[in-house]
């Protein structure tokens, strides 16, 4: 028996069939559709994905345990309704009932962050840890908390919304997709790296991260750090500033949660070492009680790319 997991973003929709060790044996995707409405369901793109799957796999729907699918936004695990998502905009969209027309399985949705921190802790850099706090750094800020070797998920799975704490009160503070202002994630997403780069570059015209966004075809959350490992001031102002808006959230989750660790995951991670160090350094030495405190751990996340479909298809087990 095999299971499938499946990862929806606000770019692609992934789809892996996933053995009960945490093997991928085939996986695909396909782009997300730009806007959704009520004549195509988002519910139609994940079929397409299972079939790809399928199909891929050599397996029929018969040798698979259930489909578990991770989700940005609010989502109410129990009934199997997208509430709320705000990066893909969608609505109570009922899909584990929708799904449920085509495959006679379990079918299980979180949101996508949550899976991802099931994922870590069921096949990746989690094992071992009681608490973690999982945070992904993409599109926008994903959090995902484990307390006691469980998932949390809040009262009907509305928590666990750490990139929604509001960090910048100020009347300048940058606005979020959700609508609000200050918000962590309007700060320390993958999103908010290129626009502060960006606004870097503007007031240093001499910056090697001219050179660099140009020879790659564009400004990305590699820029600043691929410059500033180089040596070039103006990319180490980004990077100096990008990492205190991740310490700031973080510390405020250590306040709250105290975990053995905390995993990184979503594109950024990649810059392994050189990101965790200094948030390391500076969780621990800046957050409450400090010196009394227990230490905690900051790590990369080790499932990178495919933390999504490993962790939806935990939510079966």
């Amino acid at each position: 028996m095999y299971l499938i997991g499946i990862d929806v973003g606000g770019m692609s929709i992934k789809g892996g069939v996933v053995d009960f060790d945490g093997k991928i044996l085939y996986k695909t995707s396909i782009p997300t559709t730009e806007k959704y409405t009520e004549d195509y369901s988002i519910s139609e793109d994940i079929k397409k994905v299972i079939d790809l799957v399928l199909e891929g796999a050599k397996i029929t729907i018969k040798d698979v345990k259930g489909i578990g699918i991770g989700q940005p936004g609010s989502i109410d695990s129990k009934r199997g309704v997208i509430r709320y998502s705000n990066n893909i905009a969608l609505e109570n969209v009922p899909v584990v009932e929708e799904l449920h027309k085509y495959f006679d399985v379990p079918i299980k949705i979180n949101n996508d962050a949550n899976c991802a921190a099931l994922g870590e802790c069921v096949f990746g850099a989690g094992k071992g840890y009681n608490d973690i706090v999982f945070v992904t750094l993409g599109t926008g800020v994903g959090t995902g908390f484990i307390i006691d070797g469980k998932l949390f998920e809040g009262r009907e799975c509305a928590g666990a919304e750490g990139g929604h704490m509001v960090i910048d009160m100020s009347e300048n503070a940058p606005s979020c997709n959700c609508g609000r202002k200050g918000c962590w994630e309007a700060f320390a997403s993958a999103s908010a790296l290129i626009r502060q780069t960006k606004a870097v570059m503007e007031k240093y015209p001499d910056s090697m991260m001219h050179a660099f966004a140009k020879e790659e075809g564009k400004v990305s959350g590699k820029t600043a750090f691929a410059c500033a490992k180089k040596g070039d001031e103006a990319a180490q102002k980004v990077v100096d500033g990008y990492i205190e808006y991740i310490t700031a959230g973080l510390i405020n989750l250590v306040n709250i949660f105290c975990p053995d660790a905390i995993l990184i995951g979503g594109g950024i991670s990649n810059e392994k070492e050189y990101l965790t160090n200094p948030i390391q350094d500076a969780v621990n030495n800046k957050r409450f009680g400090a010196k009394f405190n227990p230490y905690v751990e900051v790590k990369t996340a080790s499932l990178k790319n495919d933390a999504g479909i490993l962790g939806a298809a935990a939510l079966v087990l």
